[in-house]
């Protein structure tokens, strides 16, 4: 079966996501909680992974039963072809009742982790697990010895198949070809250089800096992919073994994905966690699970070096927990690409000279697709159990800049359930949208480059992907297949350069 379409989920009585508190700094018997994480890196394939994990996040809980109480298990979508991982997980963990959930691609993981949530709050459920995991980098070598890349399961079905409300992506950016991740990130990250009266060589350093400090936490974790020092000089530097992937993004500015990693979370009420024995220091409880699904492409935001989304997740979030997000102690942005993490920074008040990660980020710490949140949730837990009166945010990124989350979490309770809202409509209300030219040749005359990205045939620039803003006052993307001005657009601005329009193509004035 399919579940209900998605919809704004507010703390309401009429939709059961709110439980009555207990006496001030006590948790009620549904709040939820959670009480174990969970990793798993080994050379194995991606479900192996994922049994993994979540085995050792129901050992980091303790208990008794844990494991045969589980009643949910849900997955967030990977590249990987299973039909239902989650029932593999169940039946190996021994819960083979456990109704199975998995979630499109296109969802936040944020969004997965609320559904969790609120079911506990609800009392459908008592005990539940969010795991996902990757192994791209063991299907990998399986492909290349002639070998199946993982387990077959065929007729199997999840029991709730969640679906995204529209395509992947919009139908304008693939009209566009605008479906390249790092093409995109790199255009935000170009106007937000222009945005801040900054040169390409200090935008280049500011990148180069901030990934350098990212790199130094990842070289302490223990647990980092690629843990290996790179300084700001190397990740700025293009070469065969850091090839340019799109200006002005290296290979080391981007997620790495061919990883094996997995992470599990496993939730449950305050009622389950104190009859199966729990320790109360493994508990840190859920303060904030805020997500939006309102989407708009790069393409037609009025804004394309801001994220007004993130805004007003941290300003709600700020609210539940009575001091500015950038107040908090143990933070983990999703970090995907520098433009990620940078307007990250922005959005939530944060020093732009700051580290906003524990674990190094997804170039370094690794970025398992679709799954980097529970990773880093899995990584904030034991900070917080370790230091009580500190708090945790993760954020999440979903599509290309567009869907956000962000999770708050604390060792101690409130008595208050936790805030579970997708803000949609107050996401809309803020965002200012540009009307796009849908038809490639769509229009023909005058128009200015809004932002722009280069792309390579191995070291050299040779394409200009442009989104220009036309002179009737809409937006659309313009390709420059000229190399010398490819090799320009590294070393010159073009944001702002008047251009010609036509056929999809641009000329400069």
């Amino acid at each position: 079966m399919t579940d209900r379409p998605t919809r704004p989920i507010r703390p309401n009585p009429s939709t059961g996501l709110t439980a009555p508190s207990g006496p001030t700094g006590q948790p009620d018997a549904r709040i939820p909680v959670l009480v174990g994480v969970g990793t798993a890196s080994t050379d194995a394939e991606a479900v192996e992974l994922m049994a993994l994990a979540t085995e050792a996040a129901l050992r980091d809980a303790g208990g008794r039963g844990l494991a045969a109480a589980v009643d949910r298990v849900a997955v967030p979508q990977g590249s990987w072809t299973y039909r239902d991982p989650a029932r593999l997980v169940a039946r190996r963990i021994g819960a083979p009742a456990a109704t199975t959930h998995l979630v499109e691609l296109g969802i936040p993981q944020q969004s997965v982790v609320n559904d969790a949530l609120a079911a506990i709050l609800s009392g459908a459920s008592d005990v539940a697990v969010v795991v996902g995991g990757e192994s791209k980098r063991w299907a990998r070598e399986r492909e290349r010895a002639g070998l199946s890349p993982e387990t077959a399961q065929s007729g199997a079905d999840p029991d709730v198949l969640r679906r995204r409300p529209g395509p992947l992506l919009e139908p304008v950016e693939v009209a566009h070809r605008l479906w390249d991740p790092v093409q995109q990130y790199a255009m935000i990250d170009n106007a937000l250089r222009v945005a801040e009266g900054r040169t390409i060589a200090e935008h280049r350093a500011e990148i180069a800096d901030l990934w350098d400090r990212m790199n130094a936490v990842a070289v302490g974790n223990p647990d980092a992919a690629f843990p290996e020092r790179m300084d700001a000089e190397r990740i700025a530097t293009a070469t065969p073994a850091n090839r340019p992937l799109a200006f002005p993004y290296n290979k080391w500015h981007s997620t790495q994905w061919t990883v094996n990693q997995a992470a599990a979370l496993v939730l449950c009420s305050v009622d389950a966690a104190r009859r199966m024995g729990v320790p109360s220091d493994r508990w840190v409880f859920p303060l904030v699970g805020l997500e939006s699904s309102h989407a708009v492409s790069v393409l037609c935001r009025e804004r394309i070096h801001a994220w007004p989304a993130m805004e007003v997740l941290g300003g709600t979030a700020a609210v539940r927990i009575g001091r500015p997000v950038d107040q908090i102690e143990v933070v983990e942005l999703y970090s995907c690409f520098p433009a990620a993490v940078r307007v990250q920074q922005r959005s939530l008040g944060m020093a732009t000279d700051g580290t906003p990660t524990i674990t190094g980020g997804m170039a370094f710490a690794g970025g398992p697709f679709n799954n980097a949140v529970l990773q880093s949730v899995a990584a904030v837990v034991p900070r917080l159990r370790a230091a009580p009166d500190l708090l945790g945010a993760v954020t999440t990124v979903s599509g290309l800049l567009t869907k956000p989350g962000l999770g708050v979490w604390s060792a101690r309770p409130d008595g208050r359930p936790p805030l579970l809202s997708d803000l949609a409509y107050e996401v809309a209300s803020v965002t200012g949208v540009v009307e796009a030219v849908e038809d490639l040749d769509g229009y023909e005359g005058p128009g200015n480059v809004a932002t722009y990205t280069v792309t390579y045939d191995g070291m050299d620039p040779v394409r200009v992907v442009a989104v220009c803003d036309t002179a009737d006052g809409r937006r659309c993307v313009s390709i420059g297949e000229d190399a010398a001005v490819a090799a320009r657009a590294c070393q010159e601005e073009l944001v702002g350069a008047p251009v010609r329009i036509g056929s999809g193509t641009f000329t400069p004035i």
